[in-house]
């Protein structure tokens, strides 16, 4: 739709005067709204398009002070509601027979309701048209059926908001954790006062800090340098072996490693366990030595 000029929707402390101004632009009546319709769709006329929008910006008003319990100001709800007016406009038509306001309420509220989602949560809320219906009618159902919980639902409520909704008790008690918690930036002020410290500073670091991380390294080396020696100690077959059953990402089997040395497969397990003795041997001696020398 060509760009039109509309009541600028103020921030939250100037509403009034903004619902004054828009309670100025007459209702239509059907035939002058068929009319204006006509003119738009038929001749691409702005001026019409521009009627039939500014007066259904009441509508949008309505529509969105609905929304006011989600915790977004009202002027964006509007914003995003008359966005949803326009687009309705551009795609009404007027020879259906059905007057604007019918068609228009359900773009305005599906610009509403798009924008509640993505608000809310940096994860998506859902992706299916029950999801969507139980986001917004959770709420109201939970009223009506005088459940009152502070964000957890006995399995009870839950079962009993499931059966009305249909949907699973998993979808409702998830969703109804969500509604009871916003997401938080890490960035956010823990408090209201000046200098507060962020949440992220009261985030304790479960990671193994720089110097247990160092330890863990050298003494990963030292190991690996001791079984490296006991290696080298070991008779040609017996460390070949040991390297194709105990250390590649895929040992080789018993039955190779017999037809390769043209050994059975017990001396070849025999001479895997013999080896395996003699290393394990040679780091716990190299270790004992160690620390007895600190």
């Amino acid at each position: 739709m060509t760009t039109m000029t509309l009541p600028a929707v103020p921030s939250e402390g100037s509403l009034s005067q903004y619902f004054r101004e828009i309670w100025k632009f007459p209702l239509l009546d059907k035939e002058e709204e068929q009319m204006l319709a006509l003119r738009w769709t038929e001749h691409g006329d702005v001026d019409a398009a521009h009627k039939l929008v500014t007066s259904h910006l009441r509508l949008v008003a309505k529509i969105a002070m609905g929304y006011r319990g989600y915790g977004l100001p009202v002027a964006d709800l509007i914003s995003e509601g008359n966005i949803g007016l326009m687009k309705a406009v551009k795609k009404f038509e007027p020879e259906r027979g059905f007057r604007l306001s019918t068609y228009a309420m359900w773009w305005i509220k599906a610009a509403i309701t798009e924008y509640i989602l993505k608000s809310w949560s940096l994860v998506k809320m859902g992706t299916v048209a029950s999801q969507k219906k139980l986001f917004f009618s959770l709420r109201n159902l939970k009223g009506r059926l005088k459940i009152l919980d502070a964000g957890e639902l006995n399995p009870e409520d839950a079962k009993r908001l499931s059966d009305e909704v249909g949907v699973s008790v998993g979808d409702v008690a998830y969703m109804n954790r969500r509604l009871a918690a916003r997401d938080l930036s890490l960035n956010a002020p823990v408090t209201q006062e000046e200098g507060s410290v962020e949440f992220q500073d009261t985030l304790v670091d479960e990671r193994p800090d720089p110097e247990t991380l160092f330890g863990d390294t050298e003494e990963g080396n030292f190991r690996r340098t001791l079984v490296q020696e006991a290696m080298a100690a070991l008779p040609k077959r017996e460390r070949e072996i040991f390297v194709e059953r105990r250390l590649n990402d895929q040992p080789a089997t018993l039955e190779d490693l017999g037809a390769q040395y043209g050994i059975s497969r017990e001396r070849v397990r025999q001479l895997e366990n013999r080896a395996f003795e003699k290393v394990q041997k040679h780091v716990a001696r190299a270790i004992a030595d160690t620390a007895a020398a600190v």
